[in-house]
């Protein structure tokens, strides 16, 4: 659903230009953080057009990518070269083999996120940044920063479009009619052809010796992209040496057979504007002519996709499906490649469960219609059924012809052609992929075999991400066994917990938190990080947990010294760190104690709000004789106590006082009145850690409201 408080990121569209300029960049480029995902989303785009990137439309702010580690480690990142790419991304300099240098950098205000800002050089800059540059950089992303700081206060938060924003190209000048003739005289005048291409690819200038050389009339390659209107250019180099003087501004050469017998050698001189092409006969004694047919024109509105394209977007593919971890990643590395690659419009992601065949993921469908087909017995006579059972794609380039082989069929997605596929891996079935097309679609034979190969890669991808999946929800489920289910009510108190897990595959966090009723009007209140994410990580948070319940009512620095004991004596090779709450609601007091861990927040009736300073005592588990102290405290009704774990504080590149104080802050403004007011606040504390930076720790959070017993909530 669109959201009303968001505009499109236009506003950004004038300020990036201004950066692009400034620095001199061959492309520059904008990603947002999403606001409900940790994705970074292409908004704005200049200098390279928008199929080369479609790759990098999404980006997880866990996948290694130049973007992503800017923004998650809030730092400048700067790859010099090819080499240098391969060694420190190698994903992407397979995708893109090309010479150039980029930076990339966060676009933040104090200690909120928004995204990133990343810009590019031809292969000719120097390999490290200058002064000039760096500051140059900073100050782009200062500016980027408050024009989206300003939109968000304004209730008005820029989100990405589908589609980035496209820049328009920048030109050293505009040439008048009168100018724009001479240069086309000019260029008749030179011998060999002279074509120009917009940075899309696309002729936009084509000399009366270049169409000569080429074959074809001015008209019909006008508007057309080389390699979809010449058939024995639809070799993959030509739209590959286009790519390659785009991205790295560097002069490409090739040499193509037009047949029977003519050589012709094309030079690609690229700038912003686009790319000039200098064409001129030539022959190769070593080299043989392509398996193509005779020459001729192919319409220039001809669907097909460049066979450069389709590589691009299945190398990727290939290479992202690598890394996808579950089944949600692997539907959306599908669909961001696939799609593209072919000129699909929609696909759905089936597999086989239970007897039936249900949508695991879909793009380009409505919600309306998966529903419609999900869960479609194994015994139905279906082409995505009998592809799964027979392991034969089929492909249908008309409903016609559906039709024809379904007659029961009807046409319910709007869509003219259809490509069934089987996902097998090693010899098994486990579901099946549809690829659907807006307008009928003739699948050739290497189209056909490319889709088939594909749909094996994506079918291992399939079967690993199910497994993740299983083996990450019984690792959830063990989290959720170890912590409590619900709170008790305790009269006085209107209390909020919220637990956030980071972690990943079967890894379990160790972060707990417990609140336990002592009598009528007392309480504990504990919570604590067990270092690690393993297994062992959540049995010893069980047992300290276990412990604290055991000595609760005690004194808080005796109810730490005795659990202290109990996990020395265990011996695990880890550390935790805890603190402990002795409320009385009666005499409005607390008394603390801690074991190493962050210092709580006390918000007092009146918004004040600090960081309690503790004495912070030794970790759990290192010395078994530590003493701890305890600290009695004020606890007023309308005040807030606030305890959490170092996962809703602790950031790459954020100093962790000043991230206690942000907390504090964000604290302080939360509307803690009304009913189950802490619910509201503990989520507006995980909202504002979550936009702040991106988390890689557990989250455990506990808000302790003391009010009159007539007003509490649980």
């Amino acid at each position: 659903m669109p959201d009303p408080g968001a505009v499109g990121p236009e506003l950004l569209a004038s300020a990036l230009i201004e950066v692009a300029r400034e620095s001199g960049t061959s492309v520059s480029a904008v990603y947002l953080l999403q606001p409900d995902e940790p994705v970074l989303q292409l908004a704005v785009l200049g200098g390279v057009p928008w199929e080369i990137s479609m790759p990098w439309a999404r980006v997880g702010l866990t996948t290694p990518s130049p973007v992503s580690d800017a923004v998650r480690e809030r730092r400048l990142v700067w790859v010099s070269g090819q080499e240098e790419l391969a060694r420190r991304y190698p994903r992407l300099a397979l995708v893109v083999p090309y010479r150039f240098t980029l930076a990339a950098a966060p676009i933040t205000t104090g200690a909120d996120a928004w995204g990133g800002l990343v810009l590019q050089w031809p292969a000719s800059h120097p390999p490290r940044p200058s002064p000039r540059e760096r500051e140059g950089i900073a100050g782009a992303c200062h500016r980027l920063g408050l024009l989206l700081r300003k939109a968000a206060d304004g209730g008005q938060r820029i989100r990405p479009a589908t589609e980035p924003v496209m820049l328009p190209p920048l030109r050293r000048r505009i040439a008048g009619p009168a100018e724009a003739q001479a240069a086309v005289d000019f260029a008749e005048r030179l011998p060999g052809g002279s074509c120009s291409l917009d940075v899309d690819g696309r002729i936009t200038f084509l000399s009366t010796e270049a169409a000569e050389l080429l074959g074809v009339g001015i008209p019909e390659l006008l508007g057309a992209k080389p390699w979809e209107a010449l058939r024995w250019l639809a070799d993959p180099t030509a739209e590959d040496s286009y790519r390659a003087a785009m991205l790295s501004r560097e002069t490409v050469s090739f040499i193509a057979l037009r047949p029977p017998d003519r050589w012709l050698s094309f030079s690609l001189v690229p700038d912003a504007s686009g790319i000039s092409v200098r064409i001129a006969p030539t022959h190769s004694a070593h080299a043989h002519a392509p398996a193509t047919s005779p020459t001729g024109a192919r319409p220039p509105t001809s669907p097909a996709t460049g066979r450069a394209t389709t590589l691009y977007h299945m190398m990727h593919l290939a290479a992202t499906l690598t890394e996808a971890v579950g089944v949600r990643d692997v539907v959306e590395q599908v669909a961001d490649q696939l799609l593209p690659a072919f000129g699909a419009a929609a696909l759905a992601l089936m597999t086989a469960e239970d007897g039936r065949l249900r949508i695991t993921g879909y793009r380009g469908y409505t919600a309306e219609l998966m529903e419609r087909f999900d869960a479609a017995p194994l015994t139905s006579d279906t082409p995505a059924v009998h592809a799964l059972t027979t392991g034969v794609p089929a492909f249908f380039a008309t409903f016609d012809e559906l039709k024809r082989a379904y007659p029961p069929a009807d046409l319910q997605d709007a869509m003219g052609a259809w490509a069934f596929l089987p996902l097998i891996t090693s010899g098994r079935p486990v579901g099946s992929l549809v690829l659907a097309y807006e307008q009928p679609h003739h699948f050739p034979p290497e189209e056909r075999a490319v889709l088939t190969s594909t749909a094996g890669l994506i079918a291992q991808a399939l079967d690993r991400a199910r497994l993740y999946d299983t083996k990450h929800q019984l690792a959830h489920n063990l989290q959720e066994g170890l912590l409590p289910h619900t709170l008790p009510r305790v009269a006085g108190l209107d209390v909020a917990a919220r637990y956030l897990p980071a972690t990943r595959g079967m890894d379990v966090g160790g972060d707990f938190y417990d609140l336990i009723r002592l009598g009528p009007t007392t309480a504990a209140a504990a919570i604590g990080d067990v270092q690690g994410h393993n297994v062992n990580a959540a049995a010893l948070m069980g047992q300290v947990r276990t412990a604290v319940h055991a000595t609760a009512g005690a004194a808080p620095d005796e109810v730490l010294a005795r659990t202290n004991r109990l996990v020395t004596d265990l011996d695990p090779d880890l550390f935790t760190s805890c603190l402990y709450v002795h409320l009385d609601l009666g005499a409005h007091t607390a008394c603390l104690a801690s074991a190493g861990h962050p210092p709580p927040l006390l918000r007092q009736p009146d918004g004040r709000t600090e960081p309690l300073p503790l004495p912070p005592g030794l970790l759990l588990g290192i010395e078994a004789d530590t003493d701890y102290a305890s600290t009695e405290i004020p606890l007023p009704p309308g005040s807030v106590l606030a305890l959490y774990t170092d996962g809703l504080v602790e950031a790459p590149g954020i100093d962790i006082e000043d991230a206690v104080d942000d907390l504090a802050g964000a604290l302080a403004r939360a509307d803690a009145s009304g009913p189950q007011a802490m619910d509201a606040v503990a989520e507006s504390l995980v909202q504002h850690a979550r936009r702040s930076a991106p988390r890689g720790d557990d989250i455990a959070l506990l808000l302790i409201h003391p009010t009159t017993p007539s007003s509490s909530h649980t």
